[in-house]
């Protein structure tokens, strides 16, 4: 890989205190014999989820000083990590740790990024209804080809987080922005899991318009890309 850490995974959470011991100890027991970092982004927690991380020397935790919302802390969390693949996950236990092993071979048989796609939702009727329409909807447009980008679980080497660009919503297209700039992308199933503890932190009302409108943004954005190659001399 390179001298750095082999592999950072960045946790984005908020308001996940009762997850933190089973969400680490299964995080470890995934990771066992492989070098590797975890950042912990608090965005902006009102319970005692920083405070129940377990420190460790491979453990950091940021904390930002109000909520920026997932986007913000998935972002600060690619920025902040030292290693030559960075593993995304969601700190609500509904992401399984156990299929990190499985992203990180397909990144070592040569694809940039890997995304997961939840094969068996463990969610509301309604809720896969509406992901999977707006999932059909945004791939249509942006041409990313992901049939879940609301599956937080990826794998992507360090070179792809240059692609992306920080805006409210960045997380929904990551895999739009990284093939975009010409990186090779793949999909894998992975486990879904049931809610343990607390409630979902985004509603389906709230985000439907952003999404609508962030999808309308990145369309342009992806069309007003530079495309250039240096001639040899």
């Amino acid at each position: 890989m390179t001298d750095s850490l082999a592999v950072s995974v960045i946790v984005p959470l908020f308001n996940e205190e009762e997850n933190m011991s089973i969400l680490q100890s299964e995080l470890r027991a995934a990771l066992a014999g492989v070098d590797h970092e975890i950042i912990f982004v608090d965005d902006g927690s009102i319970d005692r989820t920083a405070e129940r991380v377990e420190k460790a020397p491979n453990v950091r935790v940021i904390r930002f000083a109000k909520n920026g919302g997932q986007s913000a802390a998935i972002y600060a969390g690619l920025q902040a990590a030292n290693g030559a693949v960075a593993v995304l996950i969601d700190g609500d236990l509904q992401n399984d740790p156990v299929d990190i092993p499985r992203l990180l071979a397909e990144i070592f048989r040569g694809a940039d990024l890997v995304c997961g796609y939840r094969a068996r939702r463990k969610d509301t009727l309604v809720k896969r209804l509406t992901s999977r329409i707006a999932n059909a909807v945004r791939s249509r447009f942006t041409k990313d080809g992901v049939r879940d980008t609301g599956c937080t679980l990826k794998a992507m080497r360090r070179e792809c987080v240059s692609a992306l660009v920080p805006f409210k919503g960045m997380h929904r297209f990551i895999p739009a922005l990284i093939k975009a700039a010409g990186y090779r992308l793949v999909e894998i199933p992975v486990a879904h899991r049931p809610r343990r503890f607390g409630q979902s932190k985004y509603g389906l009302g709230n985000r439907a318009l952003r999404a609508t409108i962030d999808m309308f943004g990145v369309r342009w954005l992806l069309s007003r890309r530079l495309n250039y190659k240096i001639r040899e001399s």
